[in-house]
């Protein structure tokens, strides 16, 4: 069932797209832009959907991606089977703008398909609802510029109902070609109102082919976990939730954009989603060949390293104390407790309301060793409690250290509140 979501916490995002072979972000360059993507280019409509005559990568690709993703302690991907540029990176019987009827000729969904599956990854479909190539939708050219969000052309009634049987007919290839599909990351839907997407009835078509799929937000009216983008926010959502985020500032392959995170940063932002009962989608934006940027690999490398070490404290926990209990992000799974230590502590860290003596151990996470710690109460519950809550004090020895993010974890007496 969808449980799986709960505990998987980190994700792989897979933007690829015609204009990867080119350098250019995915979809937006055709429409001019967008405040969002600063490192976006503008490139008129007809030059940008060219490349897709040229789409060639190297077979294999997607085992590469997955490799990475399933050192680095992802849990489940998921890839752009279409963009708002209208390519299908799938075999499609509804239209000849897809990779089977380019000079690649095979259908890099099933690939990536078979890649997630073999290295024990949840499998992701991203779809985008809008589709600024087709003829019904009706497409983006540059006479629309520039975008503007409300004022894309509108189709016709007949347009409309083409659209609409033709955008559940790819779903539906989506759904039913691909065996078991874990999860429909949809995007693009502030372009129409729910009705125009029919939805409701979209939503029910999807359930009845794959009963235990999850659905995001972004189909409106419908959706079972919220996608804030490129950013945690401070006070999680009320329901499962995922925050998607790019290494550098664009999704698709932009060799210019070299604002890349550190993997310092990458990891700070995966313990912050952990400790608010999130996961973390991150992207990486292969080349047009298939391959990934050596920036990016050098990141996921770095993550895989302190995940060898540290997943514990990440997969299947839940958020652990509350914000005056311990200064930084922490997570829980059953009688023990992850303190994450994004900043480097003075000679030692404290957590406040805690049953004192009722830890059993206190040690570094990553290596194993044990740290030195005290309880503090009041004089009153120290002479008649005999179970008190009080404050522990931990002594972190710079020695042990991380130069990622340290995580000491507490394990107390199973009965411990």
């Amino acid at each position: 069932m969808s449980d799986w979501f709960d505990g998987a916490r980190f994700g792989m995002f897979v933007h690829w797209g015609h204009g990867s072979q080119r350098g250019l972000e995915l979809s937006w360059p055709l429409v001019g832009g967008t405040r969002a993507l600063p490192r976006c280019q503008d490139v008129p409509a007809a030059d940008y959907h060219a490349s897709a005559a040229t789409f060639a990568p190297k077979s294999g690709s997607p085992r590469e991606w997955l490799a990475h993703a399933k050192r680095a302690g992802m849990r489940y991907a998921v890839l752009t089977t279409k963009h708002h540029d209208g390519y299908a990176l799938f075999d499609t019987k509804q239209s000849d703008f897809s990779v089977t009827r380019g000079p690649y000729g095979r259908d890099l969904v099933r690939e990536y398909v078979d890649a997630t599956r073999e290295a024990g990854l949840r499998v992701g479909f991203y779809f985008s609802l809008c589709d600024w190539h087709h003829p019904d939708y009706p497409p983006f050219t540059d006479e629309h510029r520039p975008y503007r969000f409300g004022m894309v052309p509108k189709p016709s009634p007949e347009q409309q109902k083409r659209f609409q049987d033709f955008l559940f007919a790819q779903i539906r290839e989506l759904l039913t070609g691909y065996g078991k599909v874990d999860l429909l990351w949809f995007d693009g839907g502030w372009e129409r109102q729910a009705p125009e997407w029919r939805a409701h009835e979209l939503e029910a078509m999807i359930r009845e082919l794959q009963p235990d799929i999850l659905i995001n937000d972004r189909l409106p009216g419908v959706g079972d976990y919220d996608t804030p983008e490129q950013f945690v926010p401070a006070t999680p959502p009320a329901r499962r939730w995922e925050t998607c985020l790019t290494m550098n500032e664009s999704w698709g392959f932009v060799p210019e954009d070299a604002g890349y995170k550190s993997a310092r940063e990458l990891v700070h932002t995966l313990c912050e989603v952990a400790g608010r009962g999130g996961n973390l989608l991150l992207n990486v934006s292969p080349r047009g060949d298939g391959s990934l940027p050596p920036e990016q690999v050098e990141r996921l490398d770095a993550i895989a390293g302190w995940m060898a070490k540290h997943a514990d404290a990440i997969h299947d926990t839940t958020p652990g104390l509350e914000p005056w209990q311990f200064y930084g992000p922490s997570t829980r799974k059953g009688s023990r407790v992850f303190l994450h230590l994004l900043a480097r502590p003075y000679e030692e860290i404290a957590v406040r309301g805690v049953p004192v003596r009722r830890v059993r151990s206190v040690r570094v996470l990553g290596t194993g060793e044990a740290l030195a710690h005290r309880g503090r109460c009041t004089v009153i519950d120290t002479m008649f409690n005999a179970n008190p809550t009080g404050e522990l004090r931990i002594a972190v020895p710079e020695r042990v250290l991380d130069p990622l993010a340290t995580v000491v974890e507490l394990d107390f007496e199973p009965d411990a509140p």
